[in-house]
C-alpha cells in the first residue's frame, strides 16, 4: 500500500513479542523538484526525483541579464519541464553571490556576474511559477547537497570548495549549513596567500583570487585571448609560465584549505568546479601547502576532489527544495 511518497516494504522478524515491524520504501518519483543555475550567460536546468537523482538535464542562453527577463525565462523553463514532469513540486535557484533572508524570503543582495542588486528572487520565481521556491547561493547549495546526499554523506563536519570564475566555500558544522548572519559565510577568495605577486580585480596584493580563479590563471599564465584552455594546452606543452601559473594557485589553494581546517576542523575537504586543471598539475603543491600551513600535530585531512559538470549546481539548487520541504 502506497501513503504519499512512501510505501509498505518488507517486514522484519520481531526481536521481541509484539507486532513485527514493516520497512518504508521511498517512492522516488512521487515528486519531483527543479533546479535553476543561473551564470552571467546561461540558465542550466535540471530534475530530479525523491533520491536526488538527476533525471532530466538542459540549459538556455540568456538573451537578457535583466531581471525581468531571468524570470521568465526561468518561468518558461520550468513551465516546459512541468508539462513532462506532471509531479513537480518546487523549485530551486542558486547562482553566484550573496543571499540573505528577509522576512522569510530569499533576496539577492548582490550577484557580481548577473549585476544584480537586491533582488527578491524567490518570490519574483514563486509568482511566475504558482511553486514554492528557494535561492541559494550556488557553493552552498552544492555544499548541503553533497551533505544530503553526495561526497560528504556521513560528516558531520566539512566544507566545500568551488573553483571557477571565482573560488568560494560552503561549511557545515554538527550536520547545519553555516549560513551567517548575512547569508555569505565561505567567503575564502581574499585571504592573502602570499606577501607578493599578482593583485585581484580588488586590488589586493597576493589574495587567493589573484591566483586561484580562471581568470588569474589565464592571466598569470599569459594565455589571453585564449582563456582557460589555452592556459591548460599551454602548461600540458610544458610552457614555464603556464606551469608556473598553475603551481602558484595550487600553493594558493593549499593556504586557503590549510586556514579552513584550522578554523573548523571538518572532517573532509571537497574540492570541485570547472578550475580543477589545477590538480592535473599542482597536486604536489596542493599538498605541500596543507602540511605547511596546518598544525603538525593534526591528522591529515582527507581532500576529494569531485568531478564537476554545471548541471551539478542545478542538482544542487533542486536539492535544496526537497530539504526545505521535506
Amino acid at each position: 500500500m502506497e501513503f504519499g511518497f512512501v510505501r509498505e516494504g518488507e517486514i522484519l522478524t520481531p526481536n521481541g513479542r509484539g507486532r513485527p515491524p514493516e520497512m518504508l520504501e521511498l517512492l522516488p518519483d512521487a515528486a519531483h523538484f527543479a533546479g535553476i543555475k543561473l551564470t552571467g550567460d546561461a540558465l542550466y536546468a535540471a530534475v530530479v526525483d525523491l533520491r536526488a537523482k538527476t533525471i532530466h538535464t538542459e540549459e538556455h542562453v540568456l538573451q537578457s541579464r535583466d531581471v525581468d527577463a531571468v524570470v521568465d525565462l526561468i518561468a518558461s523553463t520550468v513551465n516546459g519541464l512541468r508539462a513532462r514532469f506532471s509531479r513537480l513540486t518546487a523549485v530551486g535557484v542558486c547562482l553566484a553571490g550573496d543571499v540573505h533572508e528577509v522576512d522569510g524570503a530569499a533576496v539577492v543582495e548582490g550577484s557580481w556576474f548577473l549585476g544584480w542588486e537586491s533582488v527578491p528572487l524567490a518570490s519574483l520565481v514563486s509568482s511566475a511559477t504558482g511553486l514554492p521556491t528557494s535561492v541559494a547561493n550556488d557553493v552552498h547549495a552544492l555544499t548541503a547537497a553533497h551533505h544530503w546526499f553526495g561526497a560528504g554523506v556521513g560528516c558531520s563536519s566539512l566544507a566545500l570548495i568551488g573553483l571557477g570564475a571565482g573560488i568560494g566555500a560552503g561549511i557545515v558544522v554538527r550536520d547545519e549549513l553555516v549560513t551567517g548572519a548575512n547569508g555569505h559565510p565561505g567567503k575564502v577568495s581574499h585571504i592573502p596567500v602570499a606577501d607578493t605577486g599578482p593583485r585581484c580585480d580588488r586590488g589586493h596584493v597576493g589574495c587567493a583570487s589573484s591566483f586561484v580563479t580562471m581568470p588569474a590563471i589565464v592571466r598569470n599564465a599569459g594565455a589571453e585571448p585564449g582563456g582557460y584552455d589555452e592556459a591548460v594546452r599551454r602548461a600540458t606543452s610544458g610552457d614555464e609560465r603556464a606551469l608556473a601559473a598553475f603551481h602558484a594557485a595550487g600553493t594558493a589553494l593549499g593556504v586557503v584549505i590549510a586556514q579552513i581546517v584550522n578554523l573548523i576542523d571538518p572532517q573532509k575537504v571537497i574540492v570541485t568546479g570547472e578550475g580543477l586543471g589545477i590538480f592535473d598539475f599542482a597536486r604536489a603543491d596542493v599538498d605541500e601547502a596543507i602540511a605547511t600551513w596546518l598544525d603538525p600535530s593534526d591528522a591529515p585531512i582527507a581532500v576529494e576532489v569531485q568531478a564537476f559538470r554545471f548541471a551539478d549546481y542545478a542538482w544542487a539548487a533542486a536539492v535544496g527544495t526537497i530539504r526545505a520541504l521535506i
